[in-house]
């Protein structure tokens, strides 16, 4: 039998679909969502419904975002899950999260096996509606996770990690070995929990700059940040905000890169002055 073919779906290649199917897996995943009855979840890419059912179980009504039309179809006419469903037919990463949160009265609780092929910008996507999200449960790459949890010094460390850090309070919820899948792919995955900070740690004025400068940095990750970050803050600004100038971008703390978008806000208002 074709191993992408799984409940009668072809796995589509395009849409990064893995159609999760061990049931410890799934339970495990439920529980550490633990939906209330009242509360406000959303699904993207809820594919077969793997996570769906059962989470929909405990729920008068689930609001899904699902790219691929014959799945959407397929939820619609699902027979006790159809009438509790809110279906949007839709890119996820156009999705506005905050026009729903408001229908809804409340924040949303946002859960998905992410397709891998596009977890890390739709998170970013997400991190730009943190004050409409109470919290995300989502199944991602093993190496995504690593990534999103890692600290300064380490390899898995870059923009993502201090993106996500300074929006989010970050818990690695379990391990998913590739057996666990249909079709099986080629890496592990693990669930992760984002709770959006209600006020961040490092508070910045204009997040924008924030990204700017890991962009930068982390695009020249080889370079010090004398030389990566040269064309936007001068290199006494470095040392004025007891920044070694000679460190590289993996060995800057998220703290760090906050108080340098701050100087760099001050700073360029001063120049538009």
């Amino acid at each position: 039998m074709n191993n992408r073919v799984h409940q009668g779906h072809f796995a589509r290649k395009r849409f990064g679909q893995n159609f999760l199917n061990d049931q410890y897996i799934i339970e495990s995943i439920v529980s550490a969502i633990h939906p209330q009855r009242d509360q406000a979840l959303v699904e993207i890419g809820p594919g077969l419904g793997a996570l769906t059912e059962p989470v929909g179980e405990r729920l008068d009504s689930l609001t899904v975002v699902e790219l691929d039309r014959d799945l959407a179809a397929r939820l619609q006419t699902h027979p006790f899950l159809g009438p509790k469903l809110t279906i949007f037919q839709q890119d996820a990463m156009k999705f506005d999260f905050a026009a729903l949160a408001e229908e809804r009265g409340q924040p949303l609780r946002v859960f998905g096996n992410l397709p891998y092929n596009i977890s890390t910008p739709l998170m970013f996507h997400l991190f730009s509606y943190t004050g409409s999200i109470k919290d995300m449960h989502f199944m991602l790459q093993k190496e995504v996770v690593n990534r999103l949890v890692a600290g300064p010094g380490s390899k898995a460390y870059g923009r993502l990690s201090v993106m996500a850090q300074y929006y989010c309070q970050i818990i690695p919820v379990l391990e998913v070995p590739p057996e666990s899948f249909t079709p099986a792919p080629k890496v592990d995955s693990a669930v992760v929990r984002l709770v959006p900070y209600t006020e961040p740690q490092h508070p910045v004025s204009d997040v924008r700059l924030l990204s700017r400068i890991t962009t930068e940095a982390f695009g020249k990750r080889r370079k010090t940040l004398r030389n990566s970050l040269n064309h936007m803050v001068a290199a006494g600004a470095l040392e004025e905000l007891s920044i070694d100038p000679t460190l590289r971008a993996e060995n800057v703390s998220v703290a760090q890169y906050c108080q340098l978008a701050n100087w760099l806000a001050k700073h360029q208002d001063e120049a538009q002055e």
